[in-house]
C-alpha cells in the first residue's frame, strides 16, 4: 500500500452493544476526511462508505466449554479484574482473539509504513487501554451517567480527548470535569441532521402516535402486547411501531410524520428527536451507569420531552400522549446541527489534520481545511 503522507489513517472501534455506536459511526464518518480502520464485533454495514475498511472481531460475551465439557460463562471468569476494569475475562478465547486481532491490525499498518494517527473508541475501557499501550492516540466517547469508577478514570486519563456527545451543562458530568481539558462537548449526533433542508419532510399525520423502540433491548417482557394496550387506551389516536418484530434501518420517514413519538432515552434517539423537532414521550429503559435515565432527566428539566420513569399504566397513557401534543420543545438547545462535523474535528486535533464540513463550533474545537483523497486502507486490515 502506497502511504499518503497527506491523509491520515484513523481507527474507530465500535460497540456492539444495540445499534448505537454504529449509526454514530455512520452520522460522523462523512466529515472526517481520513481512512478508516473500523473494528467491531457487529457485521460490516452493506453501505460501509469508500476509503472505510471493516475488520469483524470476535465476540468476548459468549460462553465456552472447556476441555472437561464444563460450560463457563465469561462474567464467571474475573471480567473486572477486581474493580480495575469492566470486561477483561480470563481465558476466554474471544476476548483474547479480538485484541489480538487489533494488535495485528495496528502493528501491520505501522510496518507498512502507515502507522494509525489515532483511534477512537466508542466505547471500551479495555480497548482504549490497550490502543493506548499499542502507542496510538485515542479520541474516547463518553456516555451519559455516573462514570466515576475506576475504570471511566482509567480510560478518561489514557484519551488525548473526550467525546461528549450532549450539550455541556446539560447533566451532571462530574467524571469529566475532572478532565475538561481534554472533554469536547459537541452536542447531540444525529445522521438526521440537516435532513429537512435536503429531503422532503412528510407532513405531520393528526392523531398519529408512533412507537420506537431500539436495539439495545427493554425492560418489558412483552413490548408489543404493552404498546398495543397503550394504543386500546388512548381513544382518537392511530398507533404504529418500529422495532418490536422488524428493524428499520431508517424511521426518518415515519419519525417525521408522527405527531407523538414513544421512546427511550437512547443518545442516537434522543439526537434523533432534536432533529425533527419532534414531540414525544419518553421512557428511559434500564442501562450501565444510569446512561438513559441521566438523559431522561434532563428532558424532563428542560421540557423537551415528557418523560415516564417506566412503562406507563394504561389509565395514564391519554394524559402523556395530550401531555406531549401540547408541547413547544426547542430541541435548538440540544446542538444536534453541525454536531457530527465537531465530532470529526476533535478526531482531527489529535491527528493535527482537518475534518471536512466543520460548521460553527465551541472556539476550543479545531477547525481544519479539506485533504486530498488518499489510498485504497484494503491492504490495512489483514
Amino acid at each position: 500500500m502506497t502511504s499518503t503522507a497527506a491523509r491520515p489513517l484513523v481507527g474507530w472501534y465500535v460497540h456492539h452493544h444495540g445499534a448505537g455506536h454504529r449509526t454514530r459511526f455512520s452520522a460522523v464518518r462523512p466529515h472526517l476526511d481520513a481512512d478508516v480502520v473500523v473494528f467491531s464485533s457487529l457485521a460490516a454495514p452493506v453501505d460501509l462508505p469508500t476509503d472505510t475498511t471493516w475488520v469483524e472481531l470476535e465476540r468476548d460475551d459468549a460462553p465456552t466449554t472447556g476441555p472437561d465439557g464444563v460450560v463457563r460463562h465469561p462474567a464467571d471468569a474475573s471480567p473486572t479484574v477486581g474493580g480495575l476494569l469492566h470486561w477483561a475475562p480470563v481465558a476466554h478465547p474471544g476476548h483474547t482473539a479480538r485484541l489480538g486481532r487489533i494488535a495485528a491490525t495496528i502493528a501491520g499498518a505501522a510496518a507498512a509504513g502507515r502507522p494509525l494517527d489515532a483511534m477512537v473508541v466508542d466505547v471500551s475501557v479495555e480497548v482504549t487501554l490497550f490502543v493506548r499501550l499499542l502507542g496510538v492516540e485515542v479520541v474516547v466517547v463518553s456516555q451519559p451517567g455516573d462514570r466515576t469508577d475506576e475504570p471511566h478514570r482509567l480510560a478518561y486519563d489514557a484519551a488525548s480527548r473526550v467525546i461528549a456527545p450532549w450539550p455541556a451543562g446539560t447533566h451532571d458530568s462530574s467524571a469529566l470535569d475532572r478532565v475538561a481539558e481534554k472533554v469536547r462537548w459537541v452536542g447531540g449526533i444525529s445522521r438526521q441532521d440537516g435532513r429537512r433542508a435536503s429531503v422532503p419532510t412528510p407532513a405531520v399525520v393528526p392523531g398519529s402516535v408512533l412507537f420506537v423502540g431500539g436495539a439495545g433491548g427493554s425492560d418489558h417482557d412483552d413490548l408489543a402486547a404493552a404498546v398495543a394496550r397503550a394504543a386500546r387506551a388512548t381513544p382518537g389516536t392511530t398507533w404504529s411501531a418500529l422495532g418490536l418484530d422488524t428493524w428499520v434501518d431508517d424511521p426518518w420517514a415515519a419519525m417525521a410524520s408522527a405527531e407523538v413519538v414513544v421512546t427511550w432515552a437512547g443518545q442516537n434517539t434522543v439526537a434523533d428527536l432534536a432533529a425533527l423537532g419532534a414531540r414525544a414521550v419518553v421512557v428511559p429503559q434500564t442501562r450501565p451507569f444510569d446512561e438513559q435515565l441521566t438523559t431522561a432527566r434532563a428532558l424532563d428539566r428542560s421540557g423537551l420531552a415528557v418523560v415516564a420513569s417506566s412503562w406507563p399504566a394504561d389509565d395514564d397513557w391519554p394524559t402523556l400522549i395530550e401531555r406531549a401534543r401540547g408541547l413547544q420543545p426547542d430541541w435548538s438547545t440540544w446542538q444536534v446541527e453541525g454536531a457530527a462535523a465537531r465530532a470529526a474535528a476533535v478526531v482531527a486535533e489529535v491527528t493535527g489534520r482537518g475534518a471536512r464540513g466543520v460548521g460553527p463550533a465551541r472556539d476550543d474545537l479545531a477547525v481544519g481545511t479539506d485533504l486530498a483523497v488518499g489510498t485504497d486502507l484494503a491492504g490495512v486490515a489483514s
